[in-house]
């Protein structure tokens, strides 16, 4: 089971945001702890952040009182929502929050249940509890708490998935849930710098986006479209899905401010250099466009390569699941752009039958083919 922990000032948009997968029947609530419960069950957000607020005294002596905790047990993990309580309040408990009040949310939106617990770190005269050492009593917490529930291990499990992402399927239906299972947790994990690198991602699992924009009542909008792609990477045969209807994480809004951090984060990170070497690595050893696919696979990576209508490479994305990262290859320089993979495998039998299909390594466009996040 994996804990991530975020701090901040605003209570209402930490509980706005677990109230609107309960809106959209994407989320329930648990339990809660030092809180009224409604008599209609239902917990207005406003109610909820006042009860909170109103616990807190005026003076408060730290700057991010509010904790956003989510608990992701493995996919394989099979938790009643007794057990996903009683694992919420042991935890509270175990990081010296259980005094505080606090809310505990079930999510089921991205293909695998989780926790989300909204609360506050300040204790009842506005001090902020000790968190000394916070990441690594969290880690040790969450470790004993997997050894009490019997759940399968985080702890040296690199290549084990936390979210496993299956290609939309446009026979199966639902698509709204299958696209927003993909595109969700896509959004929230990967780093990308331009709608192409997104739309290569997003092409790993048969699904296509789009920018539109226009006037509604004599107004201009923006906003993006997902489409179903077929196993050839063109459209299926199926209505495409306004963002409006995922919700705001998979919103047009939500895919500027990732390519807004995400150039600083790659940056930051120095995780450009990492992936230029393990490209390097691979076109070492590969005469064939196949042969580098196959090797990129090693190294975690993707190869998408877009191409015109004479069958030229017109465009190179290296997708690195280790890093999360989606970068055009010529960000990585000259010898990973379009132009040179292009004169390097220039010959007929790296041409495809289809010369216009872009291509994804591997046969991640095959029904049913599943990509795990490390």
């Amino acid at each position: 089971m994996v804990a991530k922990i975020t701090t901040g000032k605003d209570v209402y948009g930490a509980l706005a945001y677990n109230q609107q997968k309960v809106d959209r029947g994407e989320g329930t609530v648990l339990c809660t702890s030092g809180l009224l419960e409604p008599e209609d069950g239902y917990f207005m957000v406003a109610d909820t952040a006042t009860q909170i607020l109103d616990w807190m005294p005026s003076h408060v002596r730290t700057e991010k009182p509010v904790i956003h905790i989510s608990l992701n047990p493995d996919p394989q993990d099979t938790l009643s929502d007794e057990e996903l309580s009683d694992i919420a309040e042991r935890y509270m408990e175990g990081m010296g929050w259980g005094g505080q009040p606090y809310i505990v949310y079930k999510h089921t939106d991205i293909g695998r249940t989780h926790v989300h617990i909204v609360s506050v770190q300040v204790d009842s005269d506005g001090r902020k509890i000790g968190d000394s050492r916070r990441n690594e009593r969290s880690v040790a917490l969450t470790e004993k708490i997997e050894r009490e529930y019997g759940l399968r291990p985080a702890k040296g499990r690199k290549n084990t998935a936390l979210w496993q992402l299956s290609a939309v399927d446009h026979e199966k239906g639902d698509l709204k849930k299958q696209i927003a299972s993909v595109v969700k947790p896509v959004l929230s994990l990967y780093r990308f710098q331009t709608m192409g690198e997104l739309r290569a991602l997003l092409s790993l699992y048969n699904i296509g986006v789009e920018e539109v924009e226009g006037t509604r009542s004599g107004k201009p909008y923006r906003g993006l479209l997902y489409t179903v792609l077929d196993g050839n990477g063109e459209k299926a045969p199926a209505p495409p899905l306004k963002a409006s209807r995922l919700g705001e994480d998979a919103s047009l809004e939500k895919v500027l401010r990732v390519m807004a951090r995400s150039g600083r984060k790659i940056e930051a990170g120095k995780l450009k250099e990492g992936i230029r070497n393990r490209v390097q690595e691979a076109l070492a050893g590969a005469d064939t466009e196949t042969a580098l696919k196959e090797k990129l696979k090693e190294y975690h990576i993707d190869l998408y390569l877009r191409r015109n209508d004479t069958g030229r490479i017109t465009g190179v994305t290296f997708i690195d699941h280790e890093t999360r990262c989606v970068l055009n290859g010529s960000r990585l320089g000259k010898a990973y752009s379009a132009n040179a993979l292009n004169e390097r495998f220039d010959n007929g039998q790296n041409r495809q039958q289809k010369p216009d299909m872009a291509e994804i390594s591997g046969s991640s466009k095959r029904k049913g083919k599943q990509y795990m996040l490390q």
